[in-house]
């Protein structure tokens, strides 16, 4: 059986950008660890084939990515399009935010987020 989530193969790359991550991913993660996020777990820097996500939800199977700068360039956005429909062709959704729109507009991104989460049971 091949595994796609958190491949060990990616595991000291993983760490790494946990340990360094950028402000607007330590913002957002302020409100989506320890189950914030209408109880639902979030994990960070989490590998799903040779990706790896900013942050994943398990149980919704919801990708969240943060682009900053290095995001914008047409190179950039190709890669991300690419990326970002094998991520989707898994059955995971995606919602993609900008570093602005965390800083600006931390309330609005938690509640689209939220959105995107069925209820628990209970």
């Amino acid at each position: 059986m091949v595994k796609f989530f958190n491949k060990n193969t990616e595991k000291a790359k993983r760490k790494s950008l946990r340990k360094d991550m950028p402000p607007a991913e330590v913002t957002l993660w302020q409100v989506l660890r320890n189950k914030q996020a209408n109880g639902h777990k979030f994990r960070r820097q989490y590998s799903v084939d040779k990706y790896i996500l900013d942050f994943y939800c398990p149980s919704a199977k919801l990708a969240i990515e943060i682009d900053g700068d290095s995001h914008f360039s047409d190179t950039a956005i190709q890669s991300d399009q690419i990326r970002q429909k094998a991520i989707e062709e898994m059955g995971i959704r995606f919602l993609r935010f900008t570093n602005q729109d965390i800083y600006e507009n931390l309330d609005g991104v938690f509640e689209k987020i939220s959105t995107h989460l069925p209820p628990l049971p209970s």
